[in-house]
């Protein structure tokens, strides 16, 4: 498994990585049933791959509390990134979710967090959106560099897209930046170098763009931008769309790691191939970000 330096943190991460909203029951994106003892299986099964990044969210249903119960005692495995500033209501079949920018909300974050998970420090600590002049205004930011001091978290980061992202940046505060970004979605490719050249950590969330066109559950704009572009026409024999849209994404030079969510054993062990083969040669690379551009214009 190819490692990364996640930017100035020093971690060295599987650029391959596992996002665990997926996780989150009793359905996972209003679908699939994952029971507990699937999650427990699966969980171990990422471990066993050696994959050692896991992102999750209390706002991912039960994810926090299935990574604790599950894969706690193997803690020094995997470095863990939660987030913070996450409001939520769980109903039997789905969460209704909010982001509240307050000290009490991101306090209680940490402190629900730090039980569901059964351990005594998140590694990397997430604000779950925000904006750079909310986060100033409410103290958020002097809060999360004492939860640091005083050991529950090792690192600051965010999760943003535009059009908060370049503001977020600017502060010059974050160790990492999770960022959305795939061949089918390559807007934030600027900003990605742009975070990263300040010395952040970047993941890169949806690199696997959802699954494109054979993804369980169908995204029609991203299978828009995937017909106008014919990538088809450049899928090599024998390579799944999906490896594709993933080794694009680890062709990027600042992924240091990119998290994919999936709770199917046969996708991790296409995603495991794929991250294994590495980065997509450079002139097919070049060949699909042309077709991409041309098809946005």
């Amino acid at each position: 498994m190819i490692r990364k330096t996640l930017g100035r943190t020093g971690l060295e991460v599987t650029q391959l990585g596992y996002g665990s909203m997926g996780l989150r029951g009793p359905r996972t994106w209003g679908v699939r049933v994952v029971s507990d003892e699937a999650a427990d299986a699966f969980l171990n099964r990422i471990l066993d791959a050696k994959i050692n990044f896991i992102d999750t969210s209390p706002d991912y249903g039960v994810s926090e509390q299935r990574i604790g119960k599950y894969i706690s005692s193997r803690r020094s495995e995997f470095i863990l990134a939660t987030k913070c500033g996450c409001s939520y209501t769980q109903h039997e079949e789905h969460l209704e979710i909010d982001h509240i920018w307050k000290k009490d909300v991101v306090r209680r974050n940490l402190e629900t967090s730090l039980e569901r998970l059964r351990t005594d420090h998140i590694d990397i600590l997430q604000f779950h959106g925000g904006d750079a002049e909310t986060l100033q205004r409410e103290g958020l930011i002097d809060l999360l560099s004492d939860f640091r001091s005083e050991g529950m978290i090792r690192f600051v980061g965010v999760s943003s897209s535009l059009p908060n992202l370049p503001a977020l940046i600017d502060l010059e505060v974050f160790d990492t930046f999770q960022i959305p970004y795939s061949c089918l979605a390559p807007q934030h490719n600027d900003l990605i170098t742009r975070a990263a050249e300040s010395g952040a950590g970047i993941i890169i969330r949806g690199g696997i763009a959802q699954g494109g066109p054979d993804a369980e559950i169908q995204r029609p704009a991203l299978n828009d931008v995937w017909e106008r572009a014919a990538l088809d026409d450049l899928l090599p024999a024998g390579m799944l769309r999906a490896e594709l849209l993933l080794r694009y994404t680890l062709a990027h030079p600042h992924c240091h790691t990119t998290i994919v969510g999936t709770c199917d054993a046969t996708h991790l062990a296409q995603n495991l191939a794929a991250a294994q083969a590495g980065p997509l040669p450079a002139d097919l690379y070049e060949q699909v970000t042309e077709r991409v551009a041309a098809s946005l214009v």
